[in-house]
């Protein structure tokens, strides 16, 4: 784990009663004390500072304080950049949505899920619908199918309260035909049992 520029100890602030020691130019000096490390550290007109502080005894090095912490928080500048932030966007509709809003729906969480976003789908149920839930469930099916060749189910939530409740995420899935292809046909090798004879 890298080290926060906050997070490093120099000079002064050392406290461990041994550290091992390396010079500015990498050379080994060793397991020495701090006030030793420091002292070579003025001498060269440079700092000691705490390199690795998880080992036994602690590494410290003689260097340039402000020119570490400046790499330092240059990494993680870097670090951040590279962050991948997924934002989480709801599809929502209801159970009777006709098949132009469908597919409108259908194709933003399409783009959504191609962009890396994850897609919270939600069809909710108005006043008395609610007695129509598995028309709620086969719409999330055709919905979920709609998708499988980009997108996976990563949570569902199923019924809570007056709406049902799926998070898609990017990963193709398998096609329900593909399954019942896989389990229609027989596997290589495989010979049916013997018949008895009487």
């Amino acid at each position: 784990m890298a080290l926060s520029p906050q997070k490093v100890r120099a000079n002064e602030r050392i406290r461990s009663a041994q550290i091992r020691l390396i010079g500015a130019a990498g050379e080994q000096f060793g397991i020495v004390t701090p006030q030793e490390g420091l002292q070579k550290a003025q001498e060269a007109g440079l700092d000691l500072v705490e390199v690795a502080a998880a080992t036994t005894p602690p590494v410290c090095r003689i260097m340039d304080l402000g020119k570490y912490l400046y790499m330092l928080g240059k990494k993680e500048k870097e670090s951040r950049k590279k962050q991948k932030v997924i934002n989480i966007k709801e599809v929502k509709m209801t159970t009777k949505i006709d098949d132009h809003d469908y597919e409108t729906k259908l194709r933003n969480a399409r783009r959504f899920i191609e962009r890396g976003d994850k897609v919270k789908l939600v069809v909710f149920f108005r006043g008395r619908e609610i007695v129509y839930v598995n028309t709620g469930r086969r719409l999330v099916d055709r919905f979920v199918q709609d998708l499988a060749d980009i997108a996976v189910v990563e949570r569902n939530d199923g019924l809570e309260g007056k709406a049902i409740q799926l998070y898609l995420t990017k990963g193709a899935s398998v096609k329900r035909k593909d399954v019942k292809e896989a389990l229609s046909s027989k596997p290589a090798g495989v010979e049916p049992p013997p018949q008895k004879t009487e």
